[in-house]
């Protein structure tokens, strides 16, 4: 056979190699050297493991565990590790992973029975640690559907059983650790070497998996205590339980019945009850209630929870009055640059702080003031004899990423302020060992909202998101804390309703295209979702934010 052409970017050139050589071998051949060791490289635009032949000319850039793809294949790979421990040391107990929280992933041991005890840590640590140390490689099988149904069934792993029912396709793949198989949505490391740092601690009733930090993989990301974001999860597995819906393949499963519009329902219905409980509680505190912060990342859906949330209020007998931070932006010339040069519209001192702070004064003395607008276009604030005055029950309800940032209020009084700190925190798994990124979920909330409102390709939204994610980390999470109570914008359905309309626009983004990797991945993940008609979403929903169909005007 002819010998294949590739080409390196890492080295900048081009090289022959044997039809069906490995990358793994074509990275040594080249001496590739990079901070950490090469572990996967982006062939043509999309991730592969080492271990993939290549048979035909292509390009392809080496990547590292710095890599955000290379720190996901470390993360999966370091949870196979878990699994394989928790197995030896508690054969009896499935460990379920459930979402990411205090920077790094929140584990249930399923069967135990009892509280994880200090020795169970201990015992578990040595065992991962056994596995690490002798280097044993990660080997991926397909194997006929039948075979993997059967495998994962005989290790108490029905959900994964299921969805490859579900996916009817005639095979399936695996991955293996010694005799030891699971699946991993996603690429895997080369062997259980790679893994260097790592930590397991005690969480509330289950285990903490610590990962290490993404610019420096000696050292363990900096824990967080978030117990109010811990309490809002454990609020929706309960919705879960309610529904009988907690991984992909029960969703599926109701979607295939046709029975998806009793789930919309439900969803809907909690939605609605969680946003007038927490409408009652700030109509309790009205006496000293004067403005509702709410805030949240990138397509959390802070906007029509706040005018949910306003018809809420109106219940209560109250007069809410709906101010965008965005309105007090200083004006263009005086935005603070990032370390590019580029104009940082995430940062708080892009807000107007000082201005700001004396309109709410003004209001809350009684005074009246003079709300500005402002123009995207010239780049400054605008004033249209847009008036408010304050009067009895009147109430402010100011949404803006910065609103729970204790610098915005210099002025106001923390007992006048009621804090509400919106995310999209997705509450199914996608399997027992396999949970759901609440960013990917909003990601593909931003690519339809993009296309359809703001004229933005998919691989426009792509590109801009690592960006806003680094601003998300900087500006927004860390203050999630400080809110009084925490909303789940997500539902359970929602990932089935949106895959019909995301998949196009992500089979849009061609091959050619740095963001055809992350296009792909998303498309990978969204093809074991059955799709779920939404005729039955109502007009009030937060997800027609996104879809379209809404009965707020924005």
């Amino acid at each position: 056979m002819k010998d294949v052409e590739i080409f390196c970017i890492n080295t900048s050139s081009k090289k022959a190699y044997p039809f069906g050589t490995s990358l793994m071998e074509i990275a040594k051949d080249l001496d590739i050297q990079l901070k950490n060791p090469v572990c996967g490289a982006i062939v043509n635009n999309k991730l592969k493991e080492l271990s993939s032949l290549v048979v035909k000319s292509k390009t392809i850039e080496f990547i590292d565990l710095s890599h955000t793809d290379g720190m996901r294949m470390y993360i999966r790979s370091l949870m196979f590790v878990l699994y394989a421990a928790v197995r030896e040391v508690l054969p009896d107990v499935c460990l379920k992973i459930q979402y990411g929280i205090s920077k790094g992933y929140y584990c249930e041991l399923e069967g135990l029975g009892r509280a994880v005890t200090d020795s169970d840590i201990s015992d578990i640590r040595q065992a991962m640690n056994g596995l690490i140390q002798k280097n044993i490689p990660f080997i991926k099988k397909d194997l006929p559907a039948k075979q993997a149904i059967e495998l994962f069934n005989k290790q108490n792993l029905p959900n994964k059983s299921r969805l490859i029912e579900q996916k009817g396709t005639l095979y399936a793949f695996a991955y293996f650790l010694n005799d030891l198989g699971n699946y991993f949505y996603g690429h895997l490391l080369p062997s259980t070497g790679y893994i260097k740092t790592f930590g397991i601690v005690p969480y509330f009733d289950g285990i903490l998996l610590r990962v290490p930090r993404l610019k420096n993989i000696d050292k363990l990301r900096t824990f967080v205590k978030q117990d109010k974001l811990f309490g809002i999860y454990q609020e929706q597995k309960e919705w879960a339980e309610i529904l009988k819906v907690d991984t992909v393949a029960s969703l599926n499963e109701y979607a295939l019945a046709g029975r998806s519009g009793y789930i919309i329902k439900i969803s809907e219905a909690l939605h609605e009850k969680k946003v007038a409980e927490i409408a009652n509680e700030i109509s309790n505190r009205r006496d000293k209630v004067k403005v509702v912060l709410i805030a949240g990342p990138s397509a959390s859906g802070k906007t029509t929870f706040s005018k949910r949330l306003g018809v809420q209020l109106a219940v209560n007998g109250m007069h809410p009055y709906h101010i965008s931070l965005d309105d007090y932006f200083v004006d263009r010339e005086k935005t603070p640059k990032d370390e590019n040069g580029d104009y940082d519209f995430e940062a708080l001192e892009a807000i107007d702080i000082r201005f700001f702070n004396e309109q709410l004064q003004t209001l809350f003395k009684g005074g009246t003031v003079e709300l500005p607008r402002f123009d995207f276009t010239l780049g400054k604030k605008m004033f249209k004899g847009d008036f408010l005055h304050l009067n009895e029950n009147d109430i402010l309800v100011i949404e803006g990423i910065h609103g729970m940032n204790p610098g915005l209020l210099t002025q106001i009084n923390k007992e006048d302020t009621y804090k509400i700190f919106i995310s999209a925190l997705t509450q199914i798994s996608f399997d027992e060992q396999n949970h759901i990124s609440t960013a990917d979920n909003r990601l593909i909330r931003r690519i339809i909202r993009d296309s359809k409102y703001r004229g933005y390709t998919a691989h426009e939204t792509i590109s801009r998101w690592p960006s806003v994610r680094k601003g998300e980390e900087r500006n927004i999470f860390p203050y999630q804390e400080y809110a009084d109570i925490m909303f789940n914008s997500a539902t359970i359905y929602e990932l089935g309703v949106l895959k019909k309309y995301v998949e196009p626009l992500l089979q849009s983004v061609t091959e050619n295209r740095v963001e055809y990797n992350e296009a792909t991945r998303l498309l990978a993940f969204l093809s074991y979702f059955k799709p779920i008609d939404d005729s039955e979403i109502p007009p009030t929903s937060l997800i027609r934010e996104f879809l379209g169909g809404s009965s707020f005007v924005y």
